[in-house]
C-alpha cells in the first residue's frame, strides 16, 4: 500500500512542477524586455525613444498639450429697450392747427422806434422806464393843448417789449386829432400808423389805414396778430390804438409752445444755434458782426 501511495505522490508532484517551470520562465520573458528598455534607456536616451516609438509606445518627458476647453456660450443679451419719442416730433399736423399759424414780430423793439423817429416821430431809445424794470421801451408823447382838466390836443405812444428787444405790445392814444377839410386824419399822424404796419409786415393790415384816416373804428385779429382803433366811449374825441401779438385760441396756442425757443433742442453746431435765437437778438447779433468786420478792415 505505501508503494502505491508514493507511485501516485509522485506522477502527481511531475505536471505540478512543470507547470510551475513554465509559469517561472513566461514571468521570465515578460520582466525581461522591461529590464532591456530601462537598460538600453539609461544607456542611449535618444535610440530607446525612437525604439518605443516604433513600438507605439510614449515617454512623457515633457508635459502633456494642454487641455483644449470648449468656450461657455455665452447668454443672449436682452432686447434693446423701447425709447419713448413725443408724438408732436412724428404727429402728422391736424388741419384746424395747420391752418391756423401764429404771427411772430420779423422786427425789433429799437428796430420800430428808429422807424418812427426816421418817420419823423421823435421817440425815445429803447430802454427801461426805471431802475427796477425788468421790461424795456421807447415813446412818444406830446400834449398841444390843455385846459386845467386835462388835454384838449395830445398824442402818445409806447412800444413796449423786453430787455433783448422782443415786442409785447403797442398802445396808444390821441386826444382832439388834427383833420384837414374833409375831415380825415392829418399827415403827420398817420405816419403813426402807416410806420407801424409797415415794420409789422403783414399786408392784411394795410386795409386798417382807410378806417382809421377817416377816424372810424377798425378791429382786425387774424393768425394771433390784434389791430384795433377805436373812439374812447368816456370821450367822443379821443381815439385809443393798440398792436399786439398774442396767442389767443388753443391752435394758436399749442403753435406758439411747438415754436417756442424753450423747446427746441440744443443745436450742436454754433451756426445752427444762431438760428435759435429770436429774431431781434439775431438781426441785433448780425449788425454787431457787420460792424466789427467794417472795423477791422
Amino acid at each position: 500500500m505505501d508503494l502505491v501511495s508514493d507511485a501516485s505522490q509522485e506522477q502527481v508532484s511531475v505536471p505540478l512542477r512543470n507547470n510551475i517551470r513554465r509559469s517561472a520562465w513566461s514571468i521570465f520573458f515578460l520582466i525581461l524586455p522591461c529590464l532591456l528598455a530601462a537598460a538600453l534607456f539609461v544607456a542611449d536616451p535618444e535610440r530607446s525613444e525612437d525604439l518605443f516609438r516604433h513600438f507605439g509606445l510614449q515617454i512623457f518627458d515633457e508635459p502633456p498639450p494642454p487641455m483644449i476647453v470648449e468656450p461657455v456660450a455665452t447668454p443672449t443679451p436682452p432686447p434693446p429697450q423701447q425709447v419713448k419719442i413725443p408724438i408732436r416730433l412724428i404727429k402728422a399736423p391736424e388741419p384746424e392747427v395747420a391752418a391756423q399759424f401764429l404771427r411772430m414780430w420779423r422786427v425789433s423793439g429799437p428796430t420800430v422806434c428808429k422807424a418812427l423817429r426816421d418817420a419823423g416821430i421823435e421817440t425815445s431809445e429803447w430802454r427801461a422806464p426805471s431802475m427796477r424794470s425788468t421790461s424795456h421801451e421807447c415813446y412818444f408823447q406830446r400834449i398841444y393843448k390843455k385846459n386845467d382838466v386835462r388835454p384838449l390836443n395830445s398824442v402818445f405812444l409806447r412800444v413796449k417789449g423786453s430787455s433783448s428787444g422782443d415786442i409785447v405790445e403797442i398802445k396808444g392814444r390821441l386826444v382832439g386829432p388834427p383833420t384837414n377839410a374833409e375831415g380825415q386824419l392829418d399827415v403827420g399822424h398817420m405816419k403813426i400808423f402807416e410806420t407801424l404796419v409797415r415794420q409789422a409786415g403783414w399786408s392784411d393790415f394795410q386795409d386798417a389805414l382807410v378806417p382809421i384816416r377817416s377816424l372810424r373804428d377798425f378791429e382786425h385779429e387774424r393768425f394771433g396778430a390784434y389791430f384795433s382803433f377805436r373812439r374812447d366811449t368816456e370821450s367822443q374825441d379821443s381815439y385809443n390804438f393798440m398792436l399786439v401779438v398774442t396767442a389767443g385760441s388753443g391752435p394758436q396756442t399749442r403753435t406758439k409752445a411747438y415754436f417756442s425757443p424753450e423747446r427746441w433742442v440744443e443745436a450742436p453746431d454754433p451756426r445752427i444755434a444762431e438760428l435759435s435765437l429770436p429774431i431781434s437778438q439775431l438781426s441785433s447779433k448780425q449788425g454787431a458782426d457787420h460792424l466789427q468786420g467794417v472795423a477791422s478792415r
